[in-house]
């Protein structure tokens, strides 16, 4: 198990102490403003799996997990605090608590998407922004008539985006942030990409989890810069959590619309055999809002769900999807699916169908979705190869990275097959935190959910996708569920491989009966 990286000047290091252990709770630092700061237009790094080793032992890289890692802390449910809840049980008595339910001071403070909130300002303006972006579809209306891709009206609305993006950032991102930096053209000349990345492809008419990685580098962007705050940690993630549910979500909302508008396609999908076709972020996120409750200094948990959480197999119940995906960010994915998907979940999502048998709680499946999110997105050069470098999100090397035989060792496995064995890079920055041994005997130790449910699964002992890929195997006593026939074509026991480096080494690569050599 690697240590954590040391503290760096980007990033902020915060030491608790719970039940008599000293825990390292790692924060993304907010800069010192500084007018001479040199601001680096962002641009493209990573060429080959060389560069893609190198970003996994950038300062980029680092920061990324940094920064998922205190969204997502910040959405675990809150232990009650303990002296309102022995002064609430003092004076709870028969007569004024007949049914003897717990009062509200001794529930655990959970944070449902559909709650009240009191959002700081600049989180209010970012949401108001996304609210015009919507409003482009009514300029740019989808052509009609049937067709198999893209609708190409999506064109339009990306060039209305391009257009009008300097303006609509000069108007929403706070003053102040521009005082302090040095003016509005340097900040928006390293925050533009980002932004603009985050909402698919106007060439390839589709969108995927490179362009949700790039919007969640612009929220990253703007914390650095002060945005939402001088980032000091009191323990309870009020910040970050307006960000994660009044800007994050509401995004969502809006790629949701563009992709049913215009029929994006996933970009660089798995297919069946991935998470989601276009998004994984709210799966973490997600699970996050229903893990066993924390305090103020504790770690994130590792098992276990908060008091009264949906069951993980409540996904395959359609009614209780419908009545939870406007309070949770899991199942309003979830949602989404069943808003574009048709037929047995386990056949369009088998991943998903997997996740939804673990039984040690939301705090497993959310440690096993970070991994997942390392392995399959962060580490996979069809996903991470647009990514942009500038002066925020830095190709420089962190000087924290592994360098050890078994810190490399360690990336060679969680990159899978972008990163060969021996070559530079690091673990995650959160990787101490959701080292999880394989749910299989004999199964080393991977990103992901590392077993299958799935119908097929009953007689297929070969594991799927690899060692270390984050996708399930199916080598595991399987659970069938009742009721599911044993239908189906049996999933593929081996992929084959293309140039390294390039796309096909990837990702499988299936041809149709009629495509030529």
């Amino acid at each position: 198990m690697d240590p954590p990286p040391p503290p760096s000047a980007e990033s902020t290091t915060s030491t608790t102490t719970t039940t008599g252990t000293s825990v390292t709770l790692p924060r993304l630092a907010v800069l010192t403003p500084s007018k001479s700061h040199a601001f680096q237009p962002p641009s493209k790094r990573i060429h080959t799996a060389a560069d893609l080793s190198h970003f996994l032992s950038s300062l980029a890289y680092r920061d990324i997990g940094l920064f998922l890692l205190q969204l997502n802390r910040a959405l675990c449910p809150r232990k009650p605090d303990p002296q309102q809840q022995q002064q609430q049980t003092q004076a709870d008595t028969p007569s004024s608590n007949p049914h003897r339910l717990p009062p509200p001071q001794a529930r655990a403070r959970q944070f449902p998407l559909d709650a009240p909130r009191s959002d700081p300002p600049a989180v209010v303006s970012l949401r108001n922004l996304l609210s015009k972006l919507e409003a482009f579809i009514d300029e740019a209306p989808p052509e009609q008539g049937p067709r198999r891709f893209g609708n190409p009206a999506f064109r339009k609305w990306h060039a209305l985006l391009e257009e009008r993006v300097d303006g609509l950032l000069k108007e929403h991102i706070p003053a102040e942030v521009f005082e302090a930096w040095g003016g509005e053209e340097l900040v928006i000349s390293e925050v533009r990409p980002y932004f603009v990345g985050g909402f698919g492809s106007k060439e390839r008419l589709d969108y995927g989890t490179g362009h949700e990685l790039s919007f969640f580098a612009f929220l990253g962007c703007l914390w650095k810069l002060g945005a939402f705050g001088d980032g000091s940690d009191k323990g309870d993630g009020e910040v970050e959590r307006s960000l994660v549910l009044g800007v994050f979500e509401p995004y969502l909302k809006v790629i949701r619309r563009l992709i049913l508008t215009y029929t994006l396609e996933p970009a660089g999908s798995h297919g069946v055999w991935g998470l989601d076709d276009h998004s994984f972020l709210p799966y973490i996120f997600g699970s996050a809002q229903l893990t066993r409750p924390i305090s103020g200094n504790e770690p994130m948990p590792l098992e276990g769900s908060v008091p009264g959480a949906p069951k993980p197999a409540d996904i395959l119940k359609p009614d209780t999807v419908a009545r939870l995906r406007t309070a949770n960010m899991y199942f309003s994915a979830i949602g989404f699916i069943n808003d574009v998907k048709t037929g047995p979940f386990w056949e369009h999502s088998p991943v998903l169908f997997d996740v939804s048998g673990i039984r040690d709680g939301w705090g497993k499946i959310n440690k096993g979705m970070i991994k997942m999110f390392n392995a399959e997105v962060l580490s996979k050069f069809p996903v991470v190869q647009h990514f942009p470098f500038g002066s925020l999100f830095s190709w420089d090397r962190d000087p924290g990275a592994a360098t050890s035989a078994a810190g490399l060792a360690t990336a060679a496995q969680t990159a899978g097959s972008g990163v060969a064995a021996g070559s530079a890079g690091t673990a995650a920055p959160w990787a101490q935190a959701t080292q999880m041994p394989g749910a299989v005997p004999g199964v080393p130790p991977g990103p992901g959910i590392p077993y299958s449910r799935v119908p097929w699964a009953n007689n297929a002992p070969t594991p799927r996708g690899g060692g270390g890929t984050g996708l399930p195997g199916a080598g595991s006593v399987p659970v069938p569920r009742g009721g599911v026939p044993n239908t189906g074509p049996p999933p593929p026991t081996a992929f084959p491989r293309g140039q390294p480096g390039t796309a096909s080494n990837q990702f499988a690569v299936t041809k149709a009966p009629w495509a030529k050599d």
